[in-house]
């Protein structure tokens, strides 16, 4: 019996991956609101954030729980690839193929089975997040509703041997990556990062102070209602504290400002990087979480 029809697929070109190093870019959309969860292990309870007009909305199932801020390096390595090919004047598409050993290597992972099998986690959860979101959207009232990954699977040839995987990428991110003033190109060290909450707060430090000598700053109430953390804002606190006292972040040098009654506020700005612009190169096996890779 032959293998039904798929429509989606059939309208779109195969974009296979290009070699080679390149810089790593990011989506301001992702970096500027609580799309992923930060937690190392599984969440299931819902993101729900709401400010004046924008509105986001992600949930995610029993068995996968949300996708991670570790998960979204596929889609950072997906839009670096596009914005990579749409430079290069490349027709590039929402159906993208690729080894996990080029998927792996660009965001500083290893190669062992171990990564593979993570890999192919991180897909299941991309693919079964559920967003809801009012940005981008011209009426504010309509929303976008659509997974990270609308589908995925992995590759054969006729005598079964492994090509690597397809998966096919969702129109509103594809739209944000291919809008050059949507996407920033971020630094490669920022793969070496850890902790939920200090990959969240480069992504948000880079799109909000990026290189303005004065940097930016927020109180810390805000940051934890921007992060979409379940933790308790004490908790949340002392985490941006000791990030400040580690100084984790490339490319930004952060402060804490204090007053005698007011509340306490996170200065960033930025500062000279060493680190390298291109990934590549495993970073080592790090503390990554218990259900993500």
């Amino acid at each position: 019996m032959p293998a039904p029809r798929d429509p989606q697929r059939e309208q779109l070109e195969l974009f296979h991956a290009l070699p080679g190093e390149m810089p790593a870019r990011d989506v301001q959309d992702l970096m500027a609101y609580p799309f992923f969860s930060l937690a190392k292990n599984r969440r299931t309870v819902p993101i729900d954030f709401r400010a004046g007009p924008v509105t986001v909305r992600v949930e995610g199932t029993a068995e996968h729980g949300l996708a991670t801020i570790w998960d979204a390096d596929i889609l950072i390595w997906a839009a670096s690839q596009i914005v990579e090919a749409r430079d290069a004047g490349l027709r590039s598409s929402r159906l993208m193929a690729a080894t996990p050993h080029e998927i792996l290597r660009f965001v500083g992972r290893g190669t062992s089975l171990r990564d593979y099998q993570r890999l192919k986690a991180a897909l299941d959860r991309l693919q079964s997040t559920s967003v809801a979101t009012s940005i981008r959207q011209p009426h504010a009232r309509r929303l976008h509703r659509f997974s990270w990954i609308n589908e995925w699977k992995e590759r054969a040839d006729g005598q079964g041997r492994p090509l690597g995987v397809e998966l096919i990428l969702p129109d509103w991110f594809y739209a944000g990556v291919m809008e050059d003033s949507l996407v920033l190109t971020i630094d490669a060290d920022y793969f070496r990062l850890t902790g939920g909450i200090e990959r969240w707060l480069y992504r948000l430090v880079r799109k909000h102070a990026g290189w303005q000598p004065e940097g930016w700053r927020f109180e810390f109430a805000h940051l934890h209602r921007k992060s979409g953390s379940l933790a308790r804002f004490a908790d949340f606190a002392c985490d941006l504290r000791r990030i400040v006292a580690r100084q984790p972040l490339p490319g930004y040098a952060l402060s804490i400002l204090r007053s005698r009654r007011g509340p306490e506020v996170l200065a960033f700005r930025p500062v000279p990087s060493t680190a390298p612009l291109r990934p590549g190169g495993s970073f080592g096996d790090g503390a990554w979480p218990v259900d993500s890779w």
